[in-house]
C-alpha cells in the first residue's frame, strides 16, 4: 500500500471522574489521533496512548504530536509499504517514541484490515470472539468511595477488579477491599512507586492472595524486580519495563516476573504486541490488555490484540461509559453483563468513527501528504 496523507488531530476529552495513579490526578484527556489514507482513498485510524505529561513514560501529548509532525509522518506519507508490519521499518531511523509510532502503525493495520475485508482481530490473527474484562480504578478520596466503586463494577459484571496503590494506599486498603468482597479477583498496580526496600511491604500482601502486583519498581528495572519475585509469592506483573519481545525474553530469563502486561503504545504497536505475545505464550507466562485512558479508536485497537492467543487474563478493557460521557465511536464499546466484550465483526477495527464529534473536540489538525479529505 502507499500512503498518499496523514491527518493529525489532538481531541481534549474530559472524563466522567477523575482518575489517579501515583503519578498524579488526570481529568481530561488530550489524545492524539492519526488517519492514515491511501491512493485508493481508504483511511485507518490510529490513537497516540501518551499522556498529558511525560510521567508514565517519556513521552507525551505535545512531544508526540511535534515527532509525529516532522518525523514520522513524512517517513510513512508516500512510501510503498507491503504490509501492515512494514510501516514500523519504514519509521526506524527514528529512536524510541514507540507510542508515536503506535499511532500510525495501528492506523495502517487498521486501514490494511478494511482493505482486506476482515476484522481487525482476524486479520492479527486472533483466535478468541470473546474476550474477558476487568477494570483499573483509580487512587479515591476515601476507602469508602473505592469500596462504592468496587460494588457498581462488580455487578456490572466485570472479572477483575485492580486498584492503584501507592505508598500510603496500600496495606490498608487491600486488606479492606478483601474483607469487604471475599475471594474476588483482585490486584495491585502499583506504577513504579516502590523500591526494594519496601520488600516487607509486599511479603505482608502475600497473605491477600492477589492476583498480581503491577510494576511496583522502577519503570526501567528487570533485576531488582527478580530479587523481590524471589521473595514474595505473589505473581509480578512486569508493565512499563517491557518495551519490545526481547525486553520480554531477558525478564522471563531473569524470573523478574510471572505475568506481562502489553500495552500498544508501550511496544510500539500491534506487529511488536504480536511479537511479545508468542515470546510470552511460548514460555508459559500468561499476558494480559493493559490500558491507557483510551478514547474509542484506541480501545478499539485493544479489543483486537486481546483476542491473540496469548491474552488468557482478563485486560483494562472496559465499557466507553465508565470514561465518556459520549465516546468518538459508533456503537461505544459495551461489556456483557458477564463481564465480555465480543469481537466485532465489520472490517477494521469493527467501529465507526464519529467525524461530527471529533471535529467537536478537535483543538490542533495537521495534514501531511495530499490530502483526499
Amino acid at each position: 500500500m502507499i500512503i498518499s496523507s496523514i491527518e493529525l488531530r489532538e481531541i481534549r476529552l474530559p472524563l466522567i471522574h477523575f482518575f489517579e495513579t501515583s503519578f498524579g490526578r488526570t481529568t481530561e484527556r488530550r489524545i492524539v489521533l492519526a488517519r492514515v489514507i491511501d491512493r485508493d482513498g481508504v483511511e485507518g485510524w490510529g490513537e497516540c496512548t501518551a499522556g498529558e505529561g511525560p510521567f508514565y513514560s517519556d513521552e507525551w501529548t505535545d512531544g508526540a504530536w511535534s515527532t509525529l509532525e516532522k518525523f514520522l509522518a513524512p517517513m510513512v506519507v508516500g512510501k510503498k509499504i507491503e504490509d501492515a508490519s512494514g510501516t514500523w521499518l519504514a519509521m526506524k531511523p527514528v529512536r524510541g517514541h514507540r507510542m508515536a509510532k503506535a499511532t500510525i502503525e495501528t492506523a495502517c493495520w487498521d486501514l490494511a484490515a478494511k482493505r482486506a475485508g476482515v476484522p481487525l482481530w482476524q486479520y492479527l490473527g486472533g483466535v478468541q470472539t470473546e474476550i474477558p474484562c476487568g477494570v483499573s480504578i483509580g487512587i479515591q478520596d476515601s476507602p469508602a468511595i473505592l469500596i462504592e466503586k468496587i460494588e457498581r463494577e462488580l455487578a456490572a459484571g466485570y472479572q477483575r477488579i485492580k486498584i492503584k496503590i501507592k505508598p500510603g494506599w496500600d496495606l490498608s486498603i487491600i486488606e479492606q477491599v478483601r474483607q469487604r468482597f471475599g475471594n474476588i479477583r483482585l490486584m495491585g498496580d502499583a506504577n513504579s512507586a516502590y523500591s526494594l526496600a519496601d520488600t516487607p511491604l509486599f511479603q505482608e500482601l502475600d497473605r491477600f492472595d492477589l492476583m498480581m502486583i503491577e510494576q511496583p519498581l522502577a519503570h526501567d528495572d528487570i533485576f531488582d524486580h527478580a530479587k523481590l519475585q524471589q521473595q514474595i509469592k505473589t505473581p509480578v506483573c512486569l508493565d512499563e519495563s517491557i518495551h519490545s519481545a526481547e525486553d520480554a525474553t531477558h525478564a522471563i530469563e531473569l524470573g523478574s516476573g510471572r505475568i506481562i502486561n502489553v500495552k500498544l503504545g508501550r511496544v510500539g504497536g500491534h506487529a511488536e504486541a504480536q511479537r511479545v505475545e508468542k515470546v510470552c505464550r511460548e514460555n508459559g507466562i500468561p499476558v494480559w490488555c493493559g490500558g491507557m485512558l483510551e478514547s474509542g479508536v484506541g480501545r478499539a485497537h485493544n479489543i483486537a490484540m486481546a483476542t491473540l492467543a496469548g491474552f488468557t487474563l482478563p485486560g483494562d478493557i472496559s465499557a466507553s461509559a465508565r470514561y465518556w460521557a459520549e465516546d468518538i465511536i459508533e456503537p461505544a464499546v459495551t461489556v456483557t453483563p458477564r463481564g465480555t466484550i465480543t469481537a466485532p465483526q465489520k472490517p477494521g477495527i469493527g467501529y465507526d468513527v464519529n467525524l461530527e464529534r471529533i471535529e467537536e473536540l478537535t483543538a490542533r489538525k495537521e495534514i501531511i501528504g495530499r490530502s483526499q479529505i
